[in-house]
């Protein structure tokens, strides 16, 4: 779950009291009217124990509490309640109507007001002066807004994996981490980005993202478009994987660099491993014939023997830390 659209709104502010004070012993005491309270911001937190926005799924509409108003004796009003989400790293939060980018979250505990609750009143004491000395009148708080956003999740991960469907990215991430993800023989098994979280050498770590399959037109919405393009934007490092079996493995490697380069050429500046897939395939003399027809830097690896694991966790290390 990586888009939902929400409907917020915000508090109104409270108003601002008229109120003129009375007493036993001071029947014309002037204005005490206290200023109205500020009406509830729609708030957005980061939090880095969500993976997903599915716990928004359901939580379509989100209001914020309104401001109380200012009574006597210079009173102000409560102020609204603020309604907080929670969301995961990553999250851009855009206007469902113009597109403009609202707000990004890309540290834990980090807070953005997306919407604001309008101000409080300010009460009659405000306005009294020298020559003016009893104001029956307050401001009104101000009005509530909406907003209809759309939350978009895009995968902060160190090391994306970028390839045809079917290629072994899953196979590869479920041998080097944790993450169980869905694994069989056709294309587009995976569906939706994973991720896990590669050990290396003891406590060290890195986080991997398994993305669903690239074809040629992907940038132009073919097959799972650019939907699942945008993932590739938060990562560091680009693996790019192809089988070994591939007719032209520099021809397709270049096929999803030109991908890359239509949905966003800054793509291209990050830095990129070519690794090569199901090793396990290639005795000696099919191995030293591959690498010799390869003119580019390239990994070779097999996730069901372990073949070149180490190797590539080693290349990835060095590229993350320099």
């Amino acid at each position: 779950m990586d888009y939902v659209k929400i409907w917020c709104a915000s508090g109104k502010g409270g108003a601002g009291s008229s109120h003129l004070r009375r007493e036993k012993f001071v029947p014309k005491g002037g204005p005490d009217g206290g200023d109205g309270g500020k009406g509830g911001d729609i708030i957005l937190v980061g939090n880095r124990n969500l993976w997903t926005l599915l716990h928004l799924r359901y939580t379509r509409h989100i209001k914020a509490g309104h401001g109380g108003g200012g009574s006597k004796q210079q009173s102000s009003g409560k102020s609204g309640e603020d309604s907080i989400i929670q969301v995961p790293l990553g999250t851009i939060v855009r206007n469902g109507e113009t597109n403009e980018i609202l707000a990004e979250i890309t540290e834990h505990d980090e807070r953005q007001i997306i919407l604001p609750g309008g101000r409080g009143g300010l009460g009659n004491t405000n306005f009294k002066s020298s020559t003016f000395q009893t104001p029956r009148f307050a401001q009104p708080g101000e009005p509530s807004s909406e907003l209809e956003a759309v939350l978009e999740l895009k995968i902060l991960a160190d090391v994306g994996l970028v390839g045809f469907p079917n290629v072994g990215k899953s196979t590869l991430l479920s041998v080097v981490s944790a993450a169980k993800p869905e694994i069989a023989d056709y294309p587009f098994t995976t569906l939706s980005p994973n991720l896990g979280m590669v050990a290396y050498h003891g406590y060290q770590s890195f986080v991997m993202a398994d993305i669903p399959g690239i074809i040629e037109g992907a940038s132009e919405g073919k097959g799972l478009g650019i939907r699942f393009l945008k993932h590739i934007e938060r990562n560091s490092v680009l693996l790019f994987i192809i089988p070994c079996d591939s007719p032209n493995i520099e021809e397709e490697y270049k096929i999803l660099l030109r991908e890359l380069e239509k949905y966003d050429s800054s793509l291209l500046l990050k830095e990129k491993i070519l690794a090569i897939s199901k090793a396990d395939l290639l005795d000696s003399e099919l191995e030293a014939e591959l690498r010799s027809s390869l003119t580019m830097p390239h990994v070779l690896f097999s996730s069901v023997s372990g073949k070149g694991i180490n190797e590539l966790k080693d290349v990835i290390w060095k590229i993350l830390n320099g």
